[in-house]
């Protein structure tokens, strides 16, 4: 790969665009040559049950933008019946994100999105416990969240904010 100051962008082996900048656990790039966060693969196809508990660790870890990705992978390979439940996983991690970068706005508004698609998803008869999901104990966790985010003015803390998916400890 080649790096940005070349004027040619980063390419993965079968041509795709790829940043091949190092990233922090918060998934922002870093300058070359710094050491950086190791990426989580892309393209993994995982089982339900493997994809919960590796995107927890992630979460747990301080990194929801690599959970996002997780999720990210799981919504993009699963049954067409679960991407809004992947979907949504999905932007409530990488709505945490946000918040900790101190994005308050997107991070609310991914927060609240993500809360609707799990919500939509488990109404459609996705059930309340999908995988032992926690749905709508995420839901209020992301709307608390992002209202706290949102009246208090200031980033979070990834490891301190980071939700039990299958509810409390």
């Amino acid at each position: 790969m080649e790096d940005a100051g070349t004027g040619a962008r980063d390419r993965d082996t079968e041509g795709r665009a790829r940043n091949a900048r190092p990233r922090d656990g918060l998934g922002r790039p870093l300058p070359y040559g710094a050491a950086g966060v190791e990426r989580q693969p892309e393209g993994v196809v995982r089982t339900p049950e493997e994809t919960v508990v590796e995107a927890q660790a992630l979460l747990d870890a301080g990194k929801p933008f690599h959970a996002h990705e997780v999720f990210e992978d799981a919504w993009k390979s699963g049954p067409e019946a679960e991407r809004t439940l992947w979907r949504g996983l999905a932007q409530l991690a990488v709505g945490l994100t946000h918040a900790a970068r101190g994005n308050l706005t997107g991070g609310a508004r991914l927060l609240r999105r993500g809360a609707g698609a799990v919500e939509e998803w488990a109404a459609g008869g996705g059930g309340p416990r999908p995988y032992g999901i926690d749905v709508d104990g995420l839901a209020r966790w992301a709307r608390e969240l992002a209202g706290r985010v949102e009246g208090g003015g200031r980033s979070v803390g990834a490891v301190a904010e980071a939700p039990r998916l299958r509810g409390a400890r």
